[in-house]
């Protein structure tokens, strides 16, 4: 008997390091990246292709466009860095109501653990000594009751700063794409044409690479964020001419 449940370990564990799992884990990082970097694509190109549609010189554009892309920068980082934080807030505040409550009504809170459990198909049976196994031990009940009960997760200590630094980054790298031809071709009309060209073609490999990171399908993916810049630069350009034509 003995001999027979070894050899069954042995097999699962040979069994886990066979099978690698791959699952992507970086979705808060890519997220601020695809924030960063689609706004940085789309908002200097507007504005770009909207002074440019006013008959504005390279020089302007470019001066505009670089300042709005710091401006942007900071307004977009600082956007994210609250965002985290007011998530890591909220998350405390939960995390302190989730242990008084765990301290003051614990047999509430393990009733709640029970129906948690029954939503998965467990039985009185089955999920018995989980309960008890998890009234014995509160750290693991507290996590437990923070992520099954609440569906929350716990955020990670720097998130707030490495989220307003990538959201950050990623607009300057973003929004410097549409401007590089504005510093090298002095006549607005043709640096507007090649920034259109830059620009989408920037726009279709950042939704394709997006695609793939995100699981979708890479060339949908490409087409749509192509399609939504372009409808955006074309809104701001086509409100230039009209104020220009008052």
């Amino acid at each position: 008997m003995v001999k027979e449940f070894v050899q069954d370990e042995e097999k699962q564990r040979l069994l886990l390091d066979e099978h690698t799992e791959k699952h992507f884990t970086a979705g808060e990082v890519v997220r601020d990246i695809i924030i960063g970097v689609s706004d940085g694509l789309t908002v200097p190109f507007a504005l770009a292709a909207g002074l440019s549609g006013a008959n504005a010189p390279s020089a302007l554009v470019l001066t505009a466009g670089l300042a709005e892309v710091a401006a942007g920068a900071i307004s977009m980082g600082l956007g994210g860095y609250l965002a985290a934080k007011s998530d890591a807030d909220h998350y405390n505040r939960e995390l302190q109501r989730e242990q008084e409550e765990i301290d003051t009504v614990p047999d509430t809170e393990a009733a709640e653990i029970a129906d948690i459990l029954s939503q998965y198909g467990l039985g009185p049976e089955e999920y018995g000594p989980v309960v008890n196994s998890l009234r014995s031990n509160p750290k693991a009940w507290l996590e437990f009751m923070m992520k099954f009960e609440l569906g929350l997760e716990k955020p990670e200590p720097r998130r707030a700063l490495m989220s307003a630094g990538t959201i950050a980054l990623a607009y300057v790298v973003g929004g410097l794409v549409p401007l590089l031809p504005y510093m090298f071709v002095p006549t607005a009309d043709r640096a507007m044409a090649t920034s259109v060209v830059v620009t989408l073609a920037a726009l279709l490999f950042f939704g394709y690479v997006k695609g793939r990171f995100t699981g979708n399908r890479p060339f949908i993916s490409a087409f749509q964020t192509a399609v939504i810049g372009a409808l955006a630069s074309a809104a701001a350009f086509g409100m230039a001419k009209a104020v220009q034509s008052i």
